[in-house]
């Protein structure tokens, strides 16, 4: 039985968490459908999205066979890791050290790089658009199905996590669609950051109760973790802003991510 009560934490990461992903891979999708035609790039990204569904389709009921502990302990491992790796990377972009993701020129730069002779076949279909397009998806997919099977995984929420994905996915598709442009005012390293802190709170929970420690307050020492993580977060980026201001020796980070 699915525990729908305790599960709005599961879909808020995952949501959150595959927003970001979703907004990278339509962003080269609307690409790929401007300049090579639409056709190709849609059943493209279908193609790519049918896969995703797959993986988490075959590798979310074999976590059931894992033990409990061992699996909190790999999930919360992989999410310490993984929503730390975000959040180190927010925090420099939010002090000004590392430059924030532009989707427009991401978009731009796509546009271009696929301008060149098309390679229709006889029946209508572009090849590279197809590829370029489900390329795209999977290669940022990967990440929301890493998310959707760590945070429903640890928890036995995988229908939970995936529904908020697809919501995410939903959203940004719609959003995309009806714009026909890169979601270049969508807050990026503000739901990196958010992400970041969510999926590091996980991590700590489940590698906690991996190890058998007895969280004050159940789930709820989630949140706790949580507002820990924010504040030395925020600290850090205020830390790490006057640095950049006052102190001419702070290097400047560059990052395509």
């Amino acid at each position: 039985m699915i525990d729908w009560i305790h599960s709005g934490p599961s879909v808020t990461a995952a949501f959150l968490g595959s927003l970001v992903e979703c907004v990278e891979a339509v962003t080269i999708v609307l690409a790929v459908g401007t300049v090579r035609g639409w056709r190709s790039a849609l059943l493209g990204a279908a193609g790519g999205l049918a896969i995703l569904t797959a993986l988490i389709v075959v590798l979310g009921p074999a976590l059931g066979v894992i033990p409990v502990a061992v699996l909190q302990l790999v999930v919360g491992l992989l999410l310490l890791l993984f929503g730390f790796s975000w959040l180190r990377k927010a925090v420099l972009r939010a002090a000004g050290i590392m430059p924030v993701r532009d989707e427009r020129r991401a978009f731009e730069g796509a546009t271009a790089a696929l301008g060149g002779a098309r390679a229709v076949t006889a029946k209508g279909w572009d090849p590279v658009a197809l590829v370029t397009a489900l390329k795209a998806v999977v290669l940022e997919g990967l990440e929301v199905v890493f998310i959707v099977l760590a945070v429903g995984g640890g928890g036995h929420l995988i229908v939970p996590a995936s529904l908020g994905a697809a919501g995410a996915a939903v959203a940004v598709a719609v959003a995309a669609l009806a714009l026909r442009r890169p979601l270049a005012a969508v807050p990026e390293n503000t739901l990196k950051f958010s992400v970041g802190v969510l999926i590091g709170s996980f991590g700590a929970f489940w590698f906690g109760e991996g190890l058998g420690v007895a969280w004050p307050g159940g789930d709820l020492a989630i949140l706790g973790l949580a507002a820990t993580i924010l504040t030395v977060s925020l600290v850090a980026t205020a830390g790490l802003r006057y640095a950049a201001a006052h102190i001419p020796e702070v290097e400047h980070e560059n990052a395509t991510d």
